[in-house]
């Protein structure tokens, strides 16, 4: 029997593993955003919207928190032992290892570029226009997302 798409996204959104990594993105996100909010970071309207949607870095880690929910759930459904769950957790080393390490590099390398580039730019050698530099995260931030997204995980698959 073949499901509409109608009934295929109705199994979808009641799907106790996707359920768990939405919400446990839309709750690291609007940490993040309510803890920019107490701190004065945020200035504006599309400041907001950016931080509860698009922005990476801070606390939580909402990657961390997105892949350990996921993790989690799977563990849940499906058993640790499962290669579903197995895949899973080397996602989740790999996700949490990208967080500590690979983008906080990145972001050290374009904070020289950006330095270099606008030298050479007062100078008068070139025109530069600074790249994004991507902050990475806090061994802290990524265990609080860990923590988030597992608790949400937990919650979400033992309440079906």
């Amino acid at each position: 029997m073949v499901l509409s798409i109608k009934e295929q996204l109705k199994l979808l959104f009641t799907n106790p593993v996707f359920l768990s990594c939405i919400v446990s993105w839309f709750c690291a996100q609007f940490l993040k955003t309510i803890i920019a909010l107490i701190y004065h970071r945020i200035r504006n309207l599309p400041e907001l919207f950016e931080m509860m949607f698009w922005r990476t870095g801070g606390i939580p880690s909402s990657h961390s928190a997105i892949i350990s929910a996921l993790c989690t759930s799977i563990a849940f459904r499906s058993g640790i032992h499962s290669d579903i769950f197995v895949l899973s957790f080397c996602f989740l080393l790999v996700t949490v290892r990208d967080a500590l390490g690979v983008r906080h590099a990145s972001g050290i390398q374009a904070r020289t570029l950006n330095e270099i580039g606008g030298d050479l730019n007062r100078a008068k050698i070139i025109k530069y226009t600074p790249i994004k530099e991507v902050k990475g995260h806090t061994p802290f931030e990524v265990i609080v997302g860990i923590l988030l997204g597992f608790s949400i995980g937990c919650a979400l698959s033992t309440l079906q």
